[in-house]
Order: structure tokens, then sequence, then C-alpha cells
């Protein structure tokens, strides 16, 4: 039981050592995540209001695209 005791504490004294010997991340290092969620949003939310207009439109605007292409 002792040993065991002893392990747990070494390990434990390991982790802490380590933990203790990370840096800080610095207060910018979030910046990306959080453009980067707000990219997608921002794309979902386009594509949202195609499908939207595609739903009420229908084929007036696959049409209009159509002749603007002149296929």
């Amino acid at each position: 039981m002792q040993s065991i005791v002893r392990a747990v504490r070494g390990f434990v004294a390991r982790v802490v050592a380590r933990v203790a010997s990370w840096s800080v991340a610095e207060p910018e290092a979030g910046m990306t995540t959080a453009e980067l969620l707000g990219n997608a949003a921002l794309g979902i939310a386009a594509l949202v209001a195609i499908w939207a207009v595609m739903q009420t439109l229908g084929l007036d605007v696959v049409n209009w695209i159509r002749g603007q292409l002149q296929v």
C-alpha cells in the first residue's frame, strides 16, 4: 500500500512539474479560432440565404442565371 501511495505521489509531482513548465499563452493566441468560427458562421449564413432564395423563387432564378450566362 505504501508503494502505491509513493508511486501516486511521484506521478502527481511529475504532472505538476510538467504543467508548471508550460508557458502562458499570449492573449492573442485564441483569436485564430474565433476568427475561423466567425468565418464559418458567415459561410453557413450565406448558404442558408442562397437556399432560402432558391426555395422561394425556384426555377425563376435558375432561368435568370441561364439567361445571364447565355446557356
